[in-house]
């Protein structure tokens, strides 16, 4: 984690609410868009629950990762709560085997304005939730294995075979579609990077 966001940090939890509005405006877009495509509404909400449960849990970081990576993992985990109150219908919720589309059929391509961006959130959201968050992770906020460790707390080698299989997973959907052709893991990486949904701010 960089100085500064160290020190604004250690200053939020003082109790300075600029140095928590000032984290809160940094990281907004890239907690909105981890909520962006995985949930029916209450994006703001969950935005809000992910930051309050940030200052919840600050003894519990390690503060061996950077800031972004321990909210990401934080939105996880408030994701996970989301889902498991809206689907109490369902005894246990596998998220390493249930999608959002298969958990919800309103969930839209809500900042989707070009085919292919609109072909490639609905690949993702067939796919199981855990591959579709690490691929969106992976794709859209540049994280590598070294961060992925710390969002899903998992072992370097898992996270490569988790991205190997979501990867042949994302294809398989993907030559599901129309027009799809069938891309190398180079060409599938490049075309998913350039497809990342633009920021949003707060209001």
């Amino acid at each position: 984690m960089g100085d500064d966001e160290l020190e604004l940090l250690d200053r939020w939890c003082a109790g300075d609410a600029g140095a928590g509005n000032i984290l809160f405006t940094r990281h907004f877009p890239t907690v909105y868009r981890f909520f962006e495509h995985k949930v029916d509404g209450e994006l703001d909400e969950l935005v809000q629950e992910t930051f309050f449960e940030c200052l919840r849990s600050r003894d519990r970081f390690r503060r061996q990762s950077s800031f972004r990576t321990y909210l990401l993992a934080i939105a996880r985990y408030t994701l996970f709560g989301y889902w498991r109150r809206r689907s109490r219908q369902i005894p246990t919720v596998q998220f390493d085997e249930i999608s959002v589309s298969s958990l919800s059929t309103s969930v839209g391509t809500r900042m989707a304005r070009r085919e292919d961006q609109a072909r490639l959130l609905h690949a993702l959201r067939q796919l199981p939730l855990e591959q579709q968050i690490l691929l969106e992770l992976h794709y859209w906020e540049g994280l590598g294995a070294e961060h992925l460790v710390e969002v899903f707390d998992i072992e370097p080698a898992t996270v490569r075979s988790r991205l190997f299989r979501a990867r042949q997973a994302l294809r398989e959907r993907l030559a599901e579609s129309a027009g799809s052709e069938d891309l190398s893991d180079s060409d599938l990486d490049a075309w998913a990077r350039k497809l990342r949904p633009e920021d949003q701010g707060p209001e």
